[in-house]
């Protein structure tokens, strides 16, 4: 299994998918293997893929994303690794997709959040939640990724693997160019101990092999323990997310705001409080690189008035 899980990797990179991708496919054609009693693939059929396409609705209960991952995984393995047709899988047995409304905070519950946090955990959430970026994408910002004169995020293969551009709220603007400063000086210090390296995306360090040693192409939240590079540099990575993820859990205890909050929740609050403005919805899908409107919409659900701006007739 080893071997075989190796060359999923392999075509995994080859196609430049996410680490989070990635490690999932990985998970998931394991978890068939075994299901399937360590089988080979190529000596499995239909048969064996639709028990266990089933097996992951009626017995497990996993949820519809879940259910996508994990046919996405089989239908990669075969297509790529394989080599092998195996049919159409549309017809196999799935939950039921329900109506997905989003935890939002209210304007007040963010300041709360965020009176209880400090650092460079405070800073990413409000990056989160004053520019609608996703958690990675926040992690993943590199110094050249900043452009504090026109007021602009980049931000690099996000979601579907694109880029985008989103704003920076002009409040944190001088706390992040403190952030560029303090990392300024951490990466010079960094060259002087022959530790100024970081992480390229692809094979970058192909083409450019000097970048990993370039102020730009630094992370602008690095992680404070040096890790070494696949060329044995030893470099700093981005904070990781588990960080960012205590944090505010511990910040939302304290709180006593009594709602399911993750990271995520900040960027569904920056786009609720966007169209309760009244802002265009068009923009705000642009700035959260949705890629269909229709996405975007469940946010009309959970402002104030709800998307038809109906009030109740007890008021």
């Amino acid at each position: 299994m080893s071997k075989l899980l190796n060359r999923v990797r392999d075509e995994i990179k080859k196609r430049n998918y996410s680490v989070k991708t990635g490690e999932a496919y990985v998970l998931w054609i394991k978890r068939f293997i075994i299901f399937n009693g360590k089988k080979h693939p190529k000596d499995m059929n239909e048969t064996h893929i639709q028990k266990y396409l089933d097996h992951l609705t009626l017995q497990k209960d996993y949820s519809p994303s879940t259910q996508s991952v994990a046919l996405n995984s089989i239908l990669f393995l075969y297509k790529y690794v394989v080599k092998k047709n195996i049919g159409d899988f549309s017809s196999f047995v799935k939950a039921k997709r329900k109506n997905f409304i989003p935890v939002v905070l209210s304007k007040n519950e963010v300041q709360l959040l965020f009176a209880e946090m400090n650092g460079e955990p405070l800073l990413i959430a409000k990056l989160l939640y004053g520019s609608g970026l996703r958690l990675m994408e926040a992690l993943r910002l590199r110094i050249k990724d900043l452009d504090l004169e026109q007021n602009l995020l980049i931000v690099r293969d996000g979601k579907g693997q694109k880029d985008r551009t989103t704003l920076v709220p002009g409040s944190i603007k001088t706390e992040l160019m403190q952030q560029v400063e303090k990392r300024k000086n951490e990466h010079l210090k960094d060259l002087e101990k022959n530790r100024g390296y970081t992480t390229l995306p692809h094979s970058l360090h192909k083409k450019y092999p000097n970048a990993s040693k370039e102020f730009g192409w630094q992370y602008l939240f690095a992680s404070s323990r040096f890790i070494r590079d696949k060329n044995g540099n030893i470099c700093r990575h981005h904070i990781y997310d588990s960080t960012i993820q205590r944090a505010i859990n511990k910040a939302m205890k304290k709180t006593g705001i009594n709602k399911h909050i993750t990271p995520h929740t900040l960027r569904h609050s920056f786009a609720t409080h966007l169209l309760e403005n009244g802002y265009d919805i068009r923009t705000v899908q642009e700035l959260l690189g949705h890629k269909s409107v229709k996405t975007t919409m469940i946010y009309t659900h959970v402002m104030n008035k709800g998307g038809l701006g109906v009030i109740s007739p007890l008021d």
